[in-house]
């Protein structure tokens, strides 16, 4: 998947890593469960956030609970 071409077929998608907080989805995208099954996704949202501090009791979306356990994730893309 990684380099393939975008365009009017395939929109690019963009996920964005939120300083302490939860990775940012931004494009058409399916999110699946382990057994392939797909989750209702808000359409009124043109980005989703997805948990990454483990604490979501929406889990696998964020819900706002990294503010409340202190995460901390400052990855940054090397130069």
């Amino acid at each position: 998947m990684c380099g393939e071409a975008t365009g009017p077929d395939h929109p690019q998608v963009r996920i964005r890593c939120r300083l302490d907080g939860p990775l940012i989805v931004e494009g058409p995208v399916e999110v699946l469960d382990h057994q392939g099954r797909p989750f209702p996704l808000p359409t009124h949202k043109p980005l989703l956030a997805l948990c990454r501090c483990g604490a979501s009791g929406n889990r696998p979306f964020c819900d706002g609970s990294h503010k409340r356990i202190g995460f901390a994730a400052g990855e940054t893309a090397p130069e």
